[in-house]
């Protein structure tokens, strides 16, 4: 049975909210908090910050407001004390109370651990993906070694989500790097970790990487059918919802399902309309507004609607920093792809080429994403045009071992 947060409830009073007045705040559901102050599961990672701010609270202090009270024992004198010595039954209860209380885990490392994982899910459209893979390979390790020091159940429950997300963003950089047997081990490990600590929204999260992975290699009813999955487990809101619908778009618009696509697209825009920015929105797991602009563009490129075109120059005006590739986020890549899929398709190969070999010599079109580069580089070969020598071969170093 879990233990009630009282101290977390008379803060939250403290600092002049409601339940539904925090949850606002939040852009959380008031049932997550009500589950939060019965002690029935913990506040994400990502959210962790954001409470501290509002209830005025530094992360060490929010982690105490978070421990469970538990029954404290009393003095022995305030107990009534049997002389007679005691018994197997009165010794394993004090055996019992020892275990639940000990622990070699503490809130300090399972905070730097939240963080730690942050700050990989942060760094994650900028690094590389064989730099990024060995990061969350030696923090999953660490993790693993603490599932079986001493702790007590909610140490080991945000022990259980920590490696959770470690585990889906290793499987999403394997699937990065073209790796299915290592992914699909990694995200078979996170979905197990994500029911055990009854988190659906990591849960989510796996049936939408999974959607994205055979996506990319053709399977779009399956993807469909994966997405909605997602959909149906994502709580109300979260950032799973909403990505998990915009990857049923992507697969409707590969399959020419028009009706299908603008639905899901419309789905997409209104929940991210209620969406404040995040504070950290290069956060892989946090959708902000500005990313259903880079969905909808490559979801209106695959469809074939011309429209795809303002959307991806207005995601590379917003976040390019400057004419330097090498400094691109992936979104910016990824928008010039969808630029010169939506180019070619008009006849404007002369852009469409440069377009399209500024986004492949940038570094940032992972192995994942290279079919999607190709397809470009076939319509302008197709096409016949002069350029397109230069940017096959542009396309053959990306795919080499060295590039």
């Amino acid at each position: 049975m879990a233990e009630k947060r009282q101290r977390l409830a008379d803060r939250r009073k403290a600092c002049g909210y409601t339940q539904e007045g925090f949850a606002e705040a939040l852009r959380a559901d008031r049932t997550t908090v009500q589950r939060w102050e019965r002690g029935e599961v913990d506040p994400q990672p990502h959210q962790r910050p954001k409470i501290a701010k509002l209830l005025q609270l530094t992360s060490k202090e929010l982690d105490e407001y978070l421990t469970p009270e538990k029954l404290v024992p009393t003095a022995l004198s305030d107990w009534t004390v049997s002389d007679s010595p005691a018994h197997d039954d009165e010794m394993d209860a004090w055996e019992l109370a020892r275990r639940v209380q000990a622990s070699d885990v503490g809130p300090e490392t399972l905070t730097r651990l939240e963080q730690a994982f942050n700050e990989l899910a942060i760094s994650y459209p900028q690094s590389s993906p064989q730099d990024l893979s060995q990061r969350v390979r030696r923090h999953s390790a660490y993790v693993a070694r603490l599932l079986d020091a001493r702790k007590t159940l909610a140490e080991h429950r945000r022990l259980l989500v920590i490696g959770g997300w470690l585990s889906l963003l290793g499987a999403t950089v394997h699937i990065d790097l073209k790796q299915d047997d290592a992914a699909t081990a990694r995200l078979q490990t996170a979905a197990t970790l994500a029911r055990h600590a009854d988190h659906p929204e990591i849960e989510a999260w796996c049936y939408e990487t999974e959607a994205w992975r055979v996506l990319t290699a053709g399977d779009y009813l399956r993807a469909i059918e994966l997405s909605q999955i997602a959909q149906r487990i994502a709580p109300a809101g979260s950032s799973a919802l909403i990505q998990s619908t915009a990857q049923e778009g992507r697969a409707h618009a590969r399959l020419g399902q028009a009706q299908d696509t603008y639905a899901a697209i419309d789905r997409v825009q209104k929940m991210s309309a209620k969406r404040e920015q995040p504070d950290q929105p290069e956060h892989h797991y946090q959708y902000d507004p500005a990313k259903s602009l880079s969905y909808t563009a490559t979801t209106l490129a695959w469809v074939g609607d011309p429209v795809a075109e303002t959307y991806a120059r207005e995601v590379i005006t917003r976040l390019s920093p400057a004419d330097d590739v090498s400094k691109w986020p992936r979104r910016v890549a990824s928008a010039n792809i969808d630029l010169a899929l939506v180019l070619t398709s008009g006849n404007r190969l002369d852009e469409a080429s440069h377009v399209a070999q500024k986004a492949i010599l940038s570094g940032r079109v992972v192995p994942s994403n290279h079919w999607r580069a190709l397809e470009v580089v076939n319509s302008i070969e197709a096409k016949r045009l002069p350029e397109a020598t230069d940017l096959r071969e542009a396309y053959e170093s990306l795919k080499s071992p060295g590039a």
